[in-house]
């Protein structure tokens, strides 16, 4: 009766029965599955960190505002300089640039607006619109805000892309005026086309340098009616923001504390040569005022004389290549006359052969010592040329230099929180891609237990 019953082979049941197979077994293992398994569980491991790594990255550009293009080109240059670059009396650096730029007087005699002036120079003449105390306040600049019709941002240092022509001209034709006649350079320091500006110098270098050419530093009211002329525009060449005009509204880059100290070292021109983003002057023939001066506002910022009786005498106007205000009638007071950082330089004035001179400078109020290279600090004594000099009171430092106006301390505060933010974000995405990774691993087990 055993002999009846049939009995399942052992090859229905999924095994070979050796004892009546002459041929190879079947090449059926474990061994080729959990390989498969311990593969595909490293390769979602490796998935998942180059996730985060993605997700690291692209938090870094972020923070650092780079842009792709700029990403891929800090990645192929490497430690190879982005410029070449040419220290000036070890003090000052300029980025050579690819041309050896135009003599003064080919420029002149193409311009033709230099009569009266030295070579190089653009004669100034007409009626400027003074704010009514006779000082600078900010009170054009929060005229000209009151008739902005569309905003960039409204956070300091605030931009605006369109302001309303008419209510401008409205407004400001209620302000007294001031005949001025004058003679302003065309571009800035060195003065000539197709040379980079020369950057890194302070109030005080940018008064040597000037009376050495028999100029002068001109004072921020010239500097503003040369930019804005008697329509009080606030762009130089209009009513609106043109980011093709002028050399303006790059992306921020951080700058490194104590990077400029020496000024002249090699660690100050590697700074310098990463944080460049200006053009040689005259680059953008659109970046011209009505007089016919170039580079006003965006590139670099430039160094004048404060028409205010208290305060420092060292005011920054027309902005830089960054994203700040570049506009003719806000300023920047909030540096002493030996303050130094990377997007500096100047432009000289100068008295016309039939103009009346211009005022002489006020006297020197005490100077007050920056405690870093973009935060003013408080009261400290003073040495040197304002040794001696009445120190201007709490009251007075806090009116006309107000850490407030500091774009570029405002842009690094800006960056901070979003940095923060990102921090912040970038944790958490981190604790997603940790989180995928565990659920990974747990699927990887479960199937495999599943197989065997």
């Amino acid at each position: 009766m055993d002999d009846a019953v049939e009995r399942p082979s052992l090859s229905n049941r999924g095994f070979v029965d050796v004892s009546t197979s002459h041929s190879p077994p079947p090449q059926v293992s474990l061994v080729p599955r959990r390989r498969r398994s311990r593969t595909a569980f490293v390769m979602k491991a490796l998935a998942g960190l180059g996730l985060t790594g993605v997700l690291g990255a692209g938090y870094w550009v972020q923070t650092h505002e780079l842009s792709a293009g700029e990403l891929m080109s800090e990645l192929r240059r490497g430690d190879d300089p982005r410029f070449e670059w040419q220290s000036v009396d070890k003090k000052h650096w300029q980025a050579v640039a690819d041309t050896p730029g135009e003599s003064p007087e080919v420029t002149d005699a193409r311009e033709g607006n230099s009569a009266g002036c030295q070579a190089g120079m653009v004669r100034i003449k007409g009626a400027f619109r003074r704010e009514l105390n006779g000082t600078a306040t900010g009170e054009v600049e929060r005229l000209q805000d009151a008739a902005c019709t569309d905003w960039i941002s409204r956070e300091f240092p605030a931009r605006c892309r369109t302001f309303d022509r008419e209510k401008i001209a409205s407004e400001v034709a209620k302000l007294p005026t001031q005949q001025m006649d004058y003679c302003i350079d065309r571009f800035e320091y060195p003065n000539v086309l197709g040379q980079n500006p020369m950057i890194v110098a302070t109030f005080r270098e940018a008064e040597a340098i000037c009376k050495k050419s028999s100029k002068r530093l001109c004072t921020e009211n010239e500097w503003t009616f040369a930019c804005e002329g008697e329509e009080v525009r606030p762009y130089p060449y209009g009513w609106t923001r043109d980011t093709t005009a002028c050399v303006i509204d790059r992306s921020w880059r951080a700058f490194t504390d104590g990077a400029l100290q020496p000024r002249d070292g090699q660690k100050a021109r590697e700074e310098l040569d990463r944080l460049w983003q200006g053009e040689p002057s005259g680059s953008r023939g659109g970046c011209r005022s009505p007089f016919g001066v170039y580079d006003l506002t965006g590139n670099v910022d430039e160094w004048t004389r404060s028409v205010n009786p208290t305060g420092y005498r060292s005011i920054l106007k027309g902005g830089y290549w960054g994203p700040v205000r570049a506009r003719c009638r806000p300023a920047t007071r909030a540096h002493n006359e030996d303050f130094i950082a990377y997007q500096q330089s100047f432009r000289c004035c100068g008295e016309s052969n039939d103009s009346v001179p211009a005022p002489a400078p006020a006297p020197p109020v005490a100077s007050l010592v920056d405690a870093g290279p973009m935060t003013p600090s408080a009261l400290a004594p003073v040495h040197g040329a304002d040794a001696g000099s009445p120190r201007p009171t709490a009251d007075l430092v806090a009116e006309w230099s107000s850490s407030s106006d500091d774009e570029l301390e405002a842009l690094t505060k800006a960056r901070a929180a979003r940095c923060t933010a990102s921090t912040a974000l970038g944790s958490h995405a981190g604790t997603i891609s940790a989180s995928t990774a565990l659920a990974t691993v747990a699927l990887v087990v479960l199937r495999r237990r599943r197989r065997c």
